[in-house]
């Protein structure tokens, strides 16, 4: 195994990690927003109110894109495993 061939793996590793965990945190980086705007307008300052819609978009992200996520990393995991016996030369 190259140098080449291990920092192959660790870009596409990375790249898959960012995909897998870019739907969550942009759509709690949206819930925290709302509820920032929401808390200035109203000048209501409690702050366990913006957990609650935090954890129900992170909710709602593992619904909408957990098979999705779920596939594409089961996609790296088994290419990872079909080309080992290149990886192992």
């Amino acid at each position: 195994m190259t140098d080449v061939m291990v920092m192959q793996i660790c870009k596409q590793a990375l790249i898959v990690t960012l995909e897998i965990s870019l739907p969550i945190i942009l759509l709690c980086l949206g819930a925290g927003l709302t509820m920032s705007i929401f808390q200035s307008v109203t000048q209501v300052q409690e702050f366990t109110l913006t957990f609650i819609p935090k954890i129900l978009a992170a909710i709602l992200a593992f619904a909408l894109f957990g098979p999705w996520m779920l596939r594409t990393y089961i996609d790296f995991a088994s290419n990872i495993f079909i080309n080992l016996s290149s990886y192992i030369k």
